[in-house]
């Protein structure tokens, strides 16, 4: 089954399928390639377009002539004589044939302008030139001065396109980035930053190609297009051959791609990609005199185009798999052939009978790459914009002064914008249900918008949130007042028991009695009044328990306690520590027990820290593990700032470590004089 007349769109199954084929080319699909769209789920087919081109007679010697072996027969058809049989010609035809006479213009125009309008609908598209070495693929992609190619026409007419488009007042917010980059030896490099080196190409999860780390610049104009891609051409490589002064050494792609975001519910996000390729000619290294470098280069050049023939011969046969990962250069236009995109491809010939073979050899590729299908689709997201969310919603919960305050002031700048149109308006109350589907969303406006053009009665349906949400303000006000007032209090009760606690610290500790105080066996022990603070609830339960332990442990004490043998006096340990309690510690003596008792905290295992008094298993691990953390204890009030150990715990501590090191020392002096 074959399509005779391709101007006409064939319904097959109830599938349309556009073949967006040329209307003077003849011959078409097969019937392998059109069941191809029969599924219903699929994106529909596009073919790979192809146009020939060749370019002007050259002579290589002033002195001797050289006939033609190619001629052009019409606009999409062409013959080039049969090296076989010199009375045979062999018929070539394409979609467009573009000979010696035709411009840069013409072939713009006619062959690459259409494919343009795919990146407004978020779909891809792709120019490759192909052809062997001095046959004019550069000159036909970028051009001169004089005669721009078509990168520099392509980007002004987009640039142009998605001004218009992302205009004021439009659907859609356009945003323009370029990237360029060339594949040398195998070698992806950035030329916009030749100094980042060989990057990778990686392929995302839904089968996107991607190279990380390469520069993307955003660009507004042609004239931003010009500032990066100027310098960033001339960091290609290229070098002199006997057929060409300046051969590209490297297969160039210019990456443009176009961002589009709706402006309105439900926000979608599209994106659309522009392939401009300029490959490097294959070459006869017979004719081209290549030596070194240049024989390196040029075997890399053919590899990949080789590997490029494979691709194209396993796309039109079908087989399973297709060696798009034998090369740097099919791997990165993957999705040029046999992909999403819309391609196209410029074969430059040369006319010269030297250059018949490889005229013959580009014409046979070209030949075979119109028969590679691409299904193109469009690359969208219906997820909302989550920084537009955002920031609708931080407006929507200022306060009305904020909103009157930025409202002069918009006015008296001159800055104010239009009054937005009705469907906007009524799209403030539901940027807080962006957690609904965006198709409910666009539903609930909809619906919405037409009650208040029946003119429903009373408030429309999306404003009755708004009292909900100004009683949830005003309590949510009063909560934060109360929290600060709060916080005040808290903050004047600490300062006040940071000022009493010198003093606390300085009565439990036993510091030297003031002058007229009572004489030493007469001083008693003075009495602090508990502090009026807040104190929290944990702390509470904390120090509750911790009492009920020490009242169950005097009382085992006090049973297990043993009876002195007969004639036996009992050691005076306990009433030595009595008598300390209710006397006051000499100054050198608690000094010297704060010392040891520092030493422990700071190099004491937890085994070691479990002898101190009031330190048990678990806050011996405490203390390890914030000591490890934090460094050594500079004192030991210090110990108060473990997490789980309250300042009234570290008190009781230092209280009672610090007699049982004094009775030690007494014990010890003691036995001394004994």
């Amino acid at each position: 089954m074959t399509l005779d007349d391709e101007r006409l769109p064939r319904k097959v199954f109830g599938v349309v399928i556009s073949t967006f084929l040329d209307p003077g080319r003849k011959g078409g699909a097969t019937r392998n390639q059109l069941s191809k769209g029969r599924t219903s789920r699929r994106p529909a087919a596009a073919r790979v377009r192809v146009a020939v081109r060749l370019r002007p007679f050259v002579e290589e010697d002033s002195s001797t002539s050289e006939s033609s072996c190619v001629r052009g027969l019409d606009s999409c058809s062409l013959e080039i004589a049969n090296g076989r049989n010199s009375q045979e010609t062999l018929k070539y035809q394409f979609d467009a044939f573009y000979g010696e006479k035709s411009t840069q213009q013409d072939i713009y125009v006619g062959f690459v302008q259409p494919i343009l309008r795919h990146l407004m609908n978020g779909q891809n598209a792709s120019v490759l030139a192909y052809g062997p070495t001095g046959a004019g693929k550069t000159y036909t992609m970028l051009g001169s001065p004089e005669h721009p190619g078509v990168i520099p026409r392509a980007l002004k007419d987009l640039l142009q396109l998605t001004w218009e488009e992302g205009a004021e007042g439009r659907p859609w917010a356009l945003a323009v980035s370029m990237s360029y980059l060339e594949i040398y030896q195998e070698k992806v490099l950035d030329l916009l930053a030749p100094a980042s080196g060989d990057l990778v190409i990686r392929e995302d999860r839904w089968g996107n190609i991607l190279i990380p780390g390469l520069t993307q610049k955003p660009i507004a104009s042609f004239t931003d297009f010009e500032q990066h891609f100027l310098p960033a051409s001339r960091n290609r490589t290229v070098g002199a051959t006997r057929l060409n002064q300046r051969s590209s050494r490297s297969h160039a792609v210019l990456l443009v791609k176009v961002e589009q975001r709706e402006r309105t519910a439900p926000f979608r996000q599209r994106e659309g990609k522009l392939y401009l390729i300029d490959l490097a000619g294959s070459e006869d290294n017979r004719r081209t005199g290549n030596q070194g470098l240049r024989l390196k280069e040029s075997g890399a050049i053919n590899a990949s185009l080789f590997v490029l023939g494979k691709v194209v011969d396993a796309l039109n046969q079908g087989l399973p798999r297709v060696p798009y990962r034998d090369s740097k250069l099919t791997r990165l236009l993957q999705d040029s052939l046999g992909g999403s995109a819309h391609s196209v491809l410029i074969a430059n010939i040369a006319p010269e009978r030297r250059f018949y073979l490889d005229t013959v050899t580009s014409l046979n590729f070209a030949s075979r790459s119109k028969e590679v299908i691409n299904r193109p689709f469009t690359h969208k997201s219906l997820q909302p914009s989550g920084e537009r969310v955002k920031l609708a919603q931080k407006e929507l919960m200022d306060p009305p002064e904020t909103k009157r305050a930025r409202r002069q002031e918009e006015l008296e700048d001159g800055t104010s914008s239009p009054e937005p149109p009705p469907s906007c308006s009524k799209l403030s109350p539901l940027k807080q249900l962006n957690t609904l589907e965006p198709a409910v969303q666009e539903r609930l406006l909809n619906l919405d918008r037409i009650l208040d053009s029946r003119g429903s009665q009373g408030a429309s349906i999306l404003s009755t949130p708004r009292r909900e949400r100004t009683a949830l303000e005003k309590a949510l006000k009063e909560k934060d007042s109360e929290i600060q007032r709060l916080k005040e209090k808290y903050k004047e009760l600490e300062a006040n028991r940071l000022n009493q606690k010198p003093k606390e610290l300085e009565e439990e500790n036993g510091s030297p009695a003031p002058q007229g105080s009572l004489p030493m066996g007469t001083q008693t022990v003075p009495m602090t009044k508990p502090l009026n603070r807040v104190v929290p609830f944990r702390q509470i339960q904390e120090q509750a328990t911790s009492q009920s332990k020490t009242n169950v442990l005097q009382k085992d004490s006090q049973k297990r306690k043993p009876q002195p043998l007969c004639g036996q006096q009992e050691e005076p340990t306990e009433g030595l520590r009595t008598t300390l309690a209710l006397l006051q510690v000499p100054p050198d003596l608690l000094a010297e027990s704060r010392k040891k008792i520092l030493g422990l905290l700071n190099a004491g295992s937890a085994k070691e820290l479990r002898k101190l008094q009031r330190i048990g298993e678990k806050k011996a691990q405490l203390i390890v593990g914030w000591r490890e953390l934090h460094g050594p204890f500079a004192e030991v009030e210090d110990l108060g700032r473990v997490e789980g150990i309250s300042e009234k715990q570290v008190a009781t501590f230092l209280k009672a470590n610090i007699l049982s090191f004094a009775a030690e020392c007494f014990s010890a002096l003691s036995r001394k004089d004994a």
